[in-house]
């Protein structure tokens, strides 16, 4: 789990081996330093304008901390107070001016191996929760309201699949479905470059009007036993679509 606030109170193994009471900002300064990896992220470094999908390399360490707590918060009936050795994971992103991550694990975190298993682990996770924020936005356009059933599992699918290539979730560039999202989001092939979350969202979006448009007209021939004479024809024999 990530860690938010560091005045909790625990104990920590100093560097010497023994432990000390305090909080978890007092035990990040007894972090030892474990790895150094490299990840994909969306970040602006240096001299650039805005942000960009590139490789940043990322410094990994730990220690362990006990902590203590009530088994009856939040339940019924009498609890005792256990304790529980775990570990603090600490993430930095070099070359940006984020803060530092910060992690609890009960997982032994003892080595370089150990720490790049639990960096690879939340940052799997930290993509899930970033797809499921992109499909949400996605979702919570006003549009949306104006689809049937049919229309919103299409654009529930295709968002997927943009957000599946943007955050590592096995769908990669081969996929047609990503380089056609990227064709209506005005993508230009281009060596060596591939298409970023706006360009994949500006492709939804204009799949969701196509969308919008077919439902909206789908209504209007429903309700009126067809479309109006220069519309239809305008439309060249347009017809109330099947499933998509």
């Amino acid at each position: 789990m990530r860690i938010y606030h560091t005045d909790r109170k625990v104990a920590f193994q100093d560097r010497q081996g023994e432990w000390q009471q305090g909080d978890i900002a007092q035990a990040t300064t007894q972090l030892r330093p474990l790895a150094r990896v490299e990840t994909s992220l969306e970040v602006k470094r240096g001299k650039q304008v805005r942000p960009k999908k590139q490789p940043v390399p990322v410094e990994l360490a730990a220690c362990p901390l006990r902590i203590s707590y009530w088994t009856n918060v939040r339940r019924q009936g009498q609890g005792k107070l256990v304790t529980r050795e775990v570990w603090l994971v600490q993430i930095r992103v070099l070359g940006v001016d984020w803060d530092p991550w910060l992690l609890l694990t009960d997982w032994p975190v003892t080595d370089a191996a150990s720490a790049v298993r639990i960096f690879r682990m939340y940052r799997q996770r930290w993509s899930v929760e970033d797809a499921f924020k992109f499909l949400k936005t996605c979702l919570g356009w006003e549009e949306v309201q104006l689809l049937d059933l049919r229309g919103i599992r299409t654009l529930l699918a295709m968002g997927w699949v943009a957000a599946g290539f943007l955050f590592d979730l096995g769908v990669s560039f081969d996929w047609v479905e990503v380089q056609l999202l990227a064709k209506l989001g005005g993508w230009e092939p281009h060596k060596g470059r591939t298409p970023g979350k706006l360009t994949l969202q500006r492709g939804l979006g204009r799949l969701l009007e196509m969308l919008t448009t077919q439902a909206m007209l789908s209504s209007y021939a429903t309700q009126h036993q067809g479309l109006p004479p220069r519309i239809a024809a305008l439309l060249q024999g347009w017809q109330p679509p099947g499933d998509l």
